[in-house]
């Protein structure tokens, strides 16, 4: 059975931010969220107005991957260049309020718990992102033979 480790990581991201979008009532964006930016690096709001499905999507997948995480670590994760006039750019950490609502919405849904060590995904987290990365698998994989 294919795992998240064996698709592309943007189809599954997609793929994984419909179905949040779809099926899970938890994760729904807050009304600040399209007018706020995601970090003191950007200069504008994201254009996309699913980007809280796909932000929430991306870090399932980040948890996946990278174990526990805490929202300083994954602050430093979607930070950025935040570039000055009249100085040299710095890398700059992204807003942790956006990062923090999606995860406590995540752990309404029982997709992520929290403990000392950070956040990490549940067994239903585990078991829901296994499900998507096999579905893309066999979507992207071609059908017949040569």
């Amino acid at each position: 059975m294919p795992t998240v480790y064996d698709v592309p990581a943007g189809d599954l991201i997609e793929h994984l931010a419909r179905h949040l979008k779809s099926s899970v009532q938890q994760v729904k964006p807050p009304q600040w969220s399209l007018y706020a930016k995601t970090g003191a690096h950007k200069e504008r709001p994201p254009e996309n107005p699913d980007w809280w499905y796909f932000r929430s999507a991306s870090l399932l997948r980040r948890l996946y991957v990278y174990g526990p995480l805490g929202v300083s670590r994954l602050r430093k994760a979607y930070g950025g260049r935040k570039r000055f006039p009249m100085r040299k750019a710095h890398s700059v950490r992204a807003g942790g309020s956006s990062i923090r609502k999606v995860l406590q919405q995540l752990e309404q849904a029982k997709l992520v718990s929290h403990s000392k060590k950070g956040r990490a995904l549940t067994d239903e987290g585990k078991s829901l992102l296994d499900r998507m990365a096999a579905e893309v698998y066999a979507a992207a994989k071609p059908q017949g033979g040569a």
